[in-house]
């Protein structure tokens, strides 16, 4: 989704004009006939958001200057930039002081307004970046700092937003680098709690031997190498936010303790003769299927019900494209800024390459794309040869899909074996190829006969699998069956016994 422009003016001929040049310049144009039309639209939450206005000053009713004052007052945080006939400058300093951006004289020209969208949409971007990052360092990041325009997440930030009116567990999924941490700094941010601690644990990231002491604390001489008393992370987090990160990856014998600290609402340090009493609100995250990992015994079944009280789940990048466009102009305003480069802006081609992309490492792998290309780029706006590492990965509903290809297709990697049947793994992805792989399946046999549907249906699976080369849970997902189901029909297609769906 582009950047969406609202236009009022009461001058027909001329809001049609704005209109076509705004388009022309690669954006959505709203328009609106008067001051007040225009102020209905940005209250009204059932109309398209707006990124910036161009607003005539010279309206009947209520004028240019008084959608300003009345934008100031409702705390609007939009670019307004401010045409009329009569460019004296008084109207400018009136203007400017009320709150506009920019000024244009009529009749503008498609470049001078292309600047001037250009210039106050980067710098609303990168106003709403430094924003971020100072509430995200004041722990006071809230929902309104999410940069989305995606339907899939409406559902996600008013469940976030209702989660943190109360003290309830939050389990967040999603995968990796889609902002789960960013949620559950949102829900700190946006509760009462958000002026105590927030602090982060990353599960996967701590040795088996030193969880317990990191979560829970341990007392001095409680083990070698202990020679000093630590609070441990539920004390530090006391009043506030506990963040545990991956708690997929806890282990078992610290998964006993964490349930006994969620239960008790006290934590016993290593070593320590008695329990500290903690008011802590626990938002845990994982990338994995927690249900899984408890069917096969990685993970407490007690402590899943403790922590999956309300599950959020982040929809991947690939599945809320509209958001790319956005995420993009504000990585590119803080980046440019951070790094004093010239990169202003991103040109539709390579906006549009970007869009058609499946990012599998989702925003953290746009934001990597974004900050390669503003360092490398000599020039004030990127183009597709400022991303050339995406070049090799085409659009689709798979990260890996290439040109067309059959099972019968020839592969350039090995074979991979899945429950006793050899899969073929779809080739590596041919450069700059935006086509969707398309697979065929013979409806009859060698014998000029109607194949039986076992047959039809064990080729479908080997073929989504090779399609989304190897990854089980993606491959049940598309064929809309559980994975304990896709295991099973492996195993029957290669006529074997039933195996355990979680090895």
């Amino acid at each position: 989704m582009v950047a969406t422009i609202l236009i009022a003016d009461d001058d027909a001929v001329q809001r049609r004009l704005v209109e076509n040049m705004v388009q022309r310049c690669g954006y959505d144009a709203v328009t609106v006939d008067s001051g007040d039309a225009a102020l209905a639209h940005l209250i009204d939450p059932d109309t398209k958001p707006v990124d910036a206005m161009v607003l005539d000053l010279v309206m009947p009713g209520l004028d240019g200057m008084g959608v300003l004052e009345k934008i100031r007052d409702l705390g609007f945080d939009l670019p307004v930039i401010v045409q009329t006939a009569h460019g004296g400058i008084d109207n400018v300093v009136s203007a400017m002081r009320a709150g506009a951006h920019d000024f244009v004289v009529k009749p503008v020209g498609i470049e001078r307004l292309q600047v001037s969208l250009r210039n106050a949409l980067n710098a609303s971007a990168l106003k709403g970046e430094l924003q971020r990052i100072r509430h995200r360092r004041e722990g006071k990041l809230t929902f309104a700092d999410i940069v989305t325009r995606s339907e899939a997440m409406t559902h996600v930030l008013a469940m976030g937003k209702k989660a943190a009116a109360s003290a309830i567990p939050v389990l967040i999924e999603g995968e990796s680098g889609v902002g789960k941490e960013l949620i559950a700094r949102a829900i700190h941010g946006s509760s009462e709690r958000s002026a105590k601690p927030f602090i982060t644990v990353n599960c996967g990231a701590i040795p088996d031997n030193l969880v317990e002491s990191l979560l829970f604390g341990h007392e001095k001489g409680a083990f070698t190498g202990a020679t000093e008393r630590h609070a441990g992370k539920f004390v530090e987090a006391n009043g506030g936010t506990l963040f545990l990160d991956e708690i997929s990856e806890l282990p078992l014998a610290a998964q006993v303790k964490l349930l006994r600290a969620l239960q008790q609402g006290e934590v016993e340090a290593v070593g320590g003769r008695k329990p500290v009493k903690v008011d802590v609100r626990i938002v845990s995250a994982t990338n994995r299927n927690l249900l899984n990992q408890v069917k096969a015994g990685a993970f407490r079944e007690d402590l899943f019900y403790r922590l999956h009280v309300l599950p959020l789940t982040i929809p991947p990048l690939r599945a809320r494209r509209e958001d790319i466009p956005h995420l993009v102009r504000h990585f590119m305003a803080r980046i440019a800024a951070e790094e004093n480069r010239p990169a202003t802006s991103v040109s539709g081609e390579a906006m549009a390459m970007l869009g058609q992309m499946n990012w599998p490492g989702n925003v953290r792998q746009l934001e990597n794309a974004v900050y390669r290309a503003v360092v490398m780029s000599d020039g004030g706006q990127l183009g597709p040869q400022d991303f050339p590492q995406t070049g090799a990965m085409p659009s689709g509903s798979s990260a890996f899909e290439a040109e067309p290809v059959t099972l019968e297709s020839p592969s350039s990697a090995p074979p991979e074996m899945v429950s006793g049947i050899e899969i073929p793994i779809a080739p590596a992805p041919t450069p700059a190829k935006f086509t969707s792989a398309y697979g065929t399946l013979a409806m009859l046999g060698d014998d000029g006969e109607v194949r039986p549907l076992d047959d039809m249906e064990a080729e479908t699976i080997r073929f989504a699998i090779s399609h989304y080369r190897g990854q089980m849970s993606e491959v049940a997902r598309r064929l809309k069956i559980g994975r304990s189901t896709l295991y099973r029909k492996l195993d029957e297609a290669a006529g074997a016994e039933p195996s355990d769906p979680t090895r």
